[in-house]
């Protein structure tokens, strides 16, 4: 196995994805018991996601679900990657991070989007629409000033317990969002790996527009995507198929269904589209054995620069899934 130039970290994300045959609430304690598991394997950090009114997604309440994963853990890091921002008021969302920095301190980050509700159903529901995501940039400054004390906008009113905790946030970089992070300061988060030019580009914005501040006085980048190691290439391959056919029957569907076994996806008979569209979303992705992943992971990282690579997969099979993140920690050198 060719030895892998790794950065100093590799996190896990886990978005909660529902099995076939399997409710929310699985869904949700299979989470928290994968935390353990990265943490055991020594993982830098676990995050959780916000979805709202997606049948293949139970995490719709990150912030509650990360007290659950901090609560049940002793040494990772917990956050979110992340709480969508524009859904949100930035007060209430200091006072929820605050309420969990005071029950784990120094362990807790905040990784925050900017994408509102994915149906325009979803966004009333929320009340919100697509042109929020457009002050994402001064919602950011509004929250980071809840934190540490500056904002001027409510006189007398402080976001307890947030105020002066060590809350270290994160921006999840989507179209304008690597150059919103860097005029911030603040760290990034960049997908998906399978769009390599884009990646760079946005890698390369962020750093040529950093500005030094009060939370990170460089620039600093993590990588988020997915990544399957397994005994064989085809093994990795199997891992991949649940999330890629979900995936391409969203597209066609219009609605994202839970993970189903990779078999019974194999065995289906697909149209052109459907076909199409679920053998592009297993290309291009981090998948293979040991050896190759550790090279395909090398090159990234030349790439890239990335000082953490963030793993977002998601798979019917946990068995496999743990083994996978077991081999990463391998490669990674983890632990």
């Amino acid at each position: 196995m060719s030895p892998l130039v790794a950065p100093p970290r590799f996190s896990f994300l886990d978005r909660s994805r529902t099995r076939k045959g399997n409710d929310a609430a699985r869904a949700l304690r299979d989470t928290v018991r994968l935390a353990r598991t990265a943490e055991e394997l020594g993982y830098h950090r676990f995050w959780v996601s916000e979805h709202h009114s997606v049948p293949g997604v139970a995490g719709s309440a990150p912030t509650v679900l990360a007290a659950a994963v901090a609560a049940a853990t002793s040494t990772i890091r917990v956050g979110t990657g992340g709480v969508m921002l524009p859904n949100h008021q930035p007060f209430v969302v200091a006072e929820q991070f605050g309420v969990l920095a005071a029950l784990f301190p120094g362990r807790v980050d905040m990784g925050l989007g900017r994408s509102v509700g994915f149906t325009e159903g979803v966004r009333r529901a929320l009340g919100r629409d697509k042109r929020d995501a457009e002050g994402f940039a001064g919602q950011l400054g509004e929250l980071l000033g809840w934190i540490d004390g500056t904002q001027r906008a409510h006189p007398q009113v402080h976001a307890r317990p947030a105020e002066g905790l060590d809350i270290p946030p994160y921006v999840l970089a989507t179209g304008e969002g690597a150059a919103i992070a860097a005029a911030a300061g603040l760290p990034v988060v960049v997908g998906d790996l399978r769009d390599r030019d884009r990646l760079k580009r946005a890698v390369t914005v962020y750093r040529d527009g950093f500005v030094p501040s009060r939370w990170a006085r460089e620039p600093y980048v993590i990588v988020a995507g997915t990544v399957a190691v397994a005994a064989t290439p085809e093994a990795a391959r199997r891992i991949l198929v649940p999330e890629a056919w979900s995936m391409a029957y969203a597209r066609t569907h219009g609605t994202f269904p839970p993970l189903a076994p990779a078999e019974e996806i194999e065995a289906r008979v697909m149209t052109d589209r459907e076909r199409g569209l679920f053998e592009d979303g297993l290309r291009g992705q981090l998948a293979g054995t040991e050896g190759t992943v550790a090279d395909a992971l090398g090159r990234l990282v030349e790439e890239t620069g990335a000082d953490e690579v963030l793993v977002t997969t998601s798979t019917y099979d946990r068995a496999a899934l743990v083994d996978s993140m077991t081999r990463l920690a391998r490669i990674a050198h983890l632990g």
